[in-house]
């Protein structure tokens, strides 16, 4: 999750009112099921017949293929904007627009994915601490979304489940956490996180917690690495077979992680910072090590981390609008007129960067695959979660153009059904479904 980041601090610069919820949508029904004679040889449900500018190839090693994206935020905008997954929306990420629903899910013939349950900083610095309370409300939501669909749908928590997913016709719904702080320094709740259907916890958000650093470390909270108790933590996900996710974490934890862990890691959600410099990204020493730990890195789409140019401008519009705020306030307007002229000033600006070719986003995966090896590739999408994304990358739907992007630029069929799902379907295997002391050598630190 990205925008809750943005939101907060933007909303901070502008005095944004938070957006209404309750939104209209274009209603329509979830599709009838698909017979078992057709449902399980291709698709893990009714994936469009065409899609412009994907190749009836790129289609049939999509939908023969086991895909699988690992973050995607709707869970959040159940809890916050009412948002009806069993509805149609635009595509978008206002209350009335969306990435991902049970709709589209189906349409786009995706096999499994993995719906966060985000957990804000906020939730931490709350008296007492919510944030467990909060990570079990999301993980109520992903169940939610199953039960709206039952037929279509079916909840998992191993590889065996995804692939029976696909075997039945059916989009396999998983759960992961995202920030550490949800088990409110509790071995305990990670348990109970787990009975629950977790299957994987990134250690921080952008907050650091008390036993592990973030790469932002908003709040002033912790940047630095692993304490013991964090340690601790690793192994007892080791054990209980919960991947853990480095996303988010800092350059010392991530390095304390891989060489704690006797399990393949992921990053659920990250980029390459070789090509956009942003610390939420792994640097190419990371992805060498991932690869020797024998994990994945899934390839975020959120258009400021991978994307160098709009990472620069948007940078700028930061810095523009603490002046614009600043001779706002200055003039002494109310508040509400403030909010309504610095909101018309940053759309305008916001209208003036261009948009982030998809091309960048294959760049990533091009590059990742590169360096830690096709085998250490995969897609963390964000959908949802975040407020810009590539052209043409607009919802779940549009997710086959990878299919296309990547036999393009002269990858196999082969290698590219691995990036699809089939890197993290093998870690699942050995990390979930097998959960117990690993063979993997903890990566070093270069």
């Amino acid at each position: 999750m990205i925008a809750p980041s943005l939101r907060t601090r933007r909303a901070a610069l502008v005095l944004l009112v938070p957006l209404a919820a309750c939104a209209q949508r274009t209603r329509t029904t979830v599709p009838a099921p698909a017979s078992p004679a057709s449902a399980g040889a291709t698709s893990a449900a009714s994936t469009a017949d065409s899609l412009p500018g994907v190749s009836p190839r790129a289609l049939r090693l999509w939908r023969a293929a086991i895909t699988i994206d690992t973050h995607n935020d709707m869970p959040t905008r159940m809890a916050d904007d009412r948002y009806d997954p069993t509805v149609r929306h635009p595509a978008g990420f206002t209350a009335r627009e969306g990435h991902t629903d049970i709709p589209r899910l189906l349409e786009t013939g995706l096999t499994a994915v993995f719906l966060s349950s985000f957990v804000d900083a906020k939730y931490a610095v709350m008296s007492p601490d919510s944030s467990y309370g909060r990570a079990l409300l999301l993980a109520r939501h992903a169940h939610d979304v199953v039960r709206a669909a039952p037929d279509r749908l079916l909840f998992a928590t191993t590889a065996a489940d995804i692939r029976r997913a696909k075997a039945e016709g059916k989009v396999a719904i998983l759960i992961g956490v995202e920030g550490g702080h949800a088990i409110e320094n509790s071995l305990d709740n990670l348990r109970r996180l787990h009975g629950m259907g977790v299957r994987y916890m990134t250690l921080t958000w952008n907050n650091g917690n008390p036993w592990a650093g973030a790469a932002v470390g908003v709040g002033d909270t912790r940047t630095g690495g692993l304490t013991d108790f964090g340690k601790d933590v690793i192994r007892e996900m080791n054990r209980l077979g919960i991947l853990v996710d480095l996303s988010h974490v800092s350059d010392s934890t991530f390095w304390d992680a891989v060489r704690t862990s006797t399990q393949p890691v992921i990053a659920s959600h990250s980029s390459a910072r070789a090509i956009n410099g942003h610390p939420r990204n792994m640097n190419d020493d990371m992805l060498r090590a991932v690869a020797r730990n024998g994990g994945v890195v899934n390839v975020n789409f959120y258009a400021s981390f991978i994307d160098p140019a709009r990472r620069r401008a948007m940078a700028r519009v930061d810095t523009a609008m603490r002046e614009v705020n600043r001779t706002l306030r200055a003039q002494g307007l109310p508040a509400p007129r403030i909010a309504e002229r610095a909101r018309f000033v940053r759309d305008s600006m916001l209208a003036a960067i261009p948009d982030t070719p998809l091309s960048v986003l294959l760049d990533h995966f091009e590059h990742i695959a590169k360096v830690a090896g096709v085998d250490h590739v995969g897609i963390g999408s964000d959908f949802d979660g975040v407020d810009a994304l590539p052209v043409g990358m607009d919802d779940v739907t549009r997710l086959p153009r990878i299919a296309q992007g990547l036999l393009d630029r002269g990858f196999s069929d082969a290698d590219i059904t691995k990036i699809l799902g089939g890197n993290m379907l093998r870690v699942m295997d050995q990390a979930i479904d097998h959960a117990g002391p690993a063979a993997v050598t903890p990566a070093r630190r270069p």
